[in-house]
C-alpha cells in the first residue's frame, strides 16, 4: 500500500510545520458582495455586483504525544507562533510599525490551499499527564485568502488524490475489525487499517488515539 501523505503548513520563506495527524475534513468558503439602491415608491431594485471578499478555509488539527510522553506544546507552539509578527519578513519596517505575521499555505498531497494568513486560532488541550503536562490537543484554524488564487477553483480540491484518507478516533472497546466493518462493511479488511497506521499489534490499539482510514476499492465478487 502507498505511504500515507502527511499534511503540513508551508510558512512564507519555505519552512514547513508538519501536522501530526491529517484532518478529517476541510471547509472552504467565499462570499460575493451585491448591493442595491432602494427608491421611495419603487419596488425591488436590481442588484449590482460590488466585488468579491477573500476566501477562507477552516481546518481542525489533532495532536497526540501520549506515545512518548513529551509535551504536545512542542507541536502546537510552532503553529501558535504563526500568529506573531515577524520583523524579518520582506517589506518589514519596525520604525513605521509596518510589520506583520507570515502568510502560509496548507498542503496535503495534491491539495494546495491559497496563500493565506491565520485570522483565528483556537487551541484546546484535552488530555494531561499526572504531572499536568498536556499530551493531547485539538486546534481549529481559520485561514483567510491573501491574494487572488485558483486554489479550490475549477477542479475538485481532491482531484489527483485517488485515495484520500479520513481520521477515526478510537473508542473504548473498539477493535480494528470492528472499525473496518464500520467503514468498509467488511471486518476482514482490518489489515488495510493496520498497514496505513503502521500497527504491528492490532490488539494493542489505544482508546482516544487517532486512526487514519484509507479509502480502498470495494471487493468484487468472482463468479
Amino acid at each position: 500500500m502507498a505511504e500515507l501523505e502527511k499534511a503540513f503548513l508551508e510558512i512564507e520563506g519555505g519552512q514547513r510545520v508538519p501536522c501530526l495527524f491529517n484532518p478529517s475534513e476541510i471547509t472552504v468558503g467565499r462570499r460575493n458582495n451585491w448591493s442595491s439602491e432602494p427608491m421611495p415608491g419603487k419596488g425591488v431594485s436590481r442588484l449590482r455586483y460590488s466585488g468579491a471578499q477573500s476566501g477562507w478555509m477552516r481546518v481542525e488539527l489533532f495532536f497526540d504525544t501520549t506515545a512518548d510522553g513529551t509535551a504536545v506544546t512542542k507541536h502546537t507552539g510552532a503553529i501558535l507562533k504563526l500568529m506573531d509578527v515577524d520583523s524579518s519578513l520582506p517589506g518589514s519596517d519596525e520604525t513605521t510599525h509596518n510589520v506583520r505575521p507570515p502568510f502560509v499555505t496548507f498542503h496535503w498531497g495534491d491539495l494546495h490551499s491559497f496563500k493565506a494568513v491565520l485570522t483565528d486560532l483556537q487551541l484546546v488541550f484535552t488530555y494531561f499527564s499526572s504531572s499536568g503536562t498536556p499530551l493531547r490537543a485539538r486546534m481549529n484554524l481559520v485561514m483567510q485568502q491573501y491574494e487572488e488564487s485558483q486554489a479550490f477553483g475549477p477542479q475538485n480540491p481532491t482531484s489527483g488524490t485517488p485515495r484520500p484518507h479520513r481520521v477515526h478516533r478510537i473508542q473504548p472497546g473498539e477493535t480494528l475489525d470492528r472499525i473496518a466493518a464500520r467503514y468498509y462493511g467488511d471486518p476482514t479488511r482490518w489489515r488495510a487499517l493496520a498497514a496505513a497506521n503502521n500497527i504491528e499489534d492490532p490488539i494493542g490499539i489505544r482508546p482516544g488515539a487517532l486512526l487514519s482510514v484509507p479509502r480502498i476499492e470495494p471487493r468484487t465478487e468472482v463468479r
